[in-house]
């Protein structure tokens, strides 16, 4: 067992967000939800996600803490920002920070939108990175969030660019088929949605005309992650 690749694992788990009852297309809603982190099958955490409103603009907050095994005993915990505007019916980076806080590592990360000069900062690592934006440009953390919202409005094949350290990439995901699946939350009806231009192994199961993230996530990369929904309020 590698723990690096753990840690790693663990800062992908607050990915998620959701909204509640039906959704209505282009519309953000405020929420909290709660989701259970597996790794490999066993439960290791749990991640809390907030979307609040923020004057014209949207705040996601998640916050992952190890509950279980060496995610415990490391105390690992994820903390994570994202800042967007709602431009043209779909989310808009604005910023973007990431911390994650272990026993025996820390990491900081953080990504800044200035869209008067269509310019993106990254700062990681101590160094920093400077690229043009893309319109529509999201990040990796509320990427399922604009995902979501275009598989409500019927899109069956999705490319978003999402700033990753020192470029934009342009990533492509497709509904691959249709299931029904089965997490602490209920039983849903869902579609499949996967990354079809890497090769990362990244599977999602989505409600689109209910929700506007997953309901369930699994990813192969750095350890067999999958996310449950356990709880949703509206706010």
């Amino acid at each position: 067992m590698h723990t690096p690749n753990i840690l790693r694992s663990l800062l992908a788990t607050a990915l998620l967000c959701f909204t509640g009852s039906v959704l209505a297309a282009g519309t953000p809603a405020p929420f909290t939800a709660t989701y259970q982190v597996l790794r490999n099958g066993s439960p290791i955490g749990e991640s809390t996600l907030r979307l609040t409103r923020d004057g014209s603009d949207w705040t996601y907050v998640s916050h992952m803490r190890g509950t279980s095994g060496l995610a415990s005993l490391l105390g690992a915990s994820v903390d994570e920002t994202s800042r967007f505007r709602w431009h043209d019916g779909k989310p808009e980076a604005l910023s973007y920070d990431y911390r994650m806080e272990a026993a025996i590592k820390s990491r900081q990360r953080r990504v800044q939108v200035d869209w008067v000069k269509d310019t993106v900062q990254v700062t990681d690592g101590g160094k920093r990175f400077d690229y043009a934006a893309k319109p529509g440009l999201v990040e990796r953390h509320s990427m399922p969030l604009a995902l979501g919202y275009a598989l409500a409005d019927g899109a069956r094949h999705v490319a978003l660019p999402v700033a990753v350290k020192d470029r934009v990439e342009i990533q492509r995901y497709a509904i691959t088929g249709k299931s029904e699946v089965n997490v602490p939350a209920g039983r849903f009806d869902a579609v499949r949605v996967d990354r079809t231009d890497d090769s990362k192994n990244f599977s999602a199961w989505y409600v689109p005309k209910r929700y506007p993230v997953p309901v369930k996530l699994a990813q192969r990369a750095g350890g067999h992650l999958t996310l449950l929904l356990k709880s949703f309020r509206r706010d």
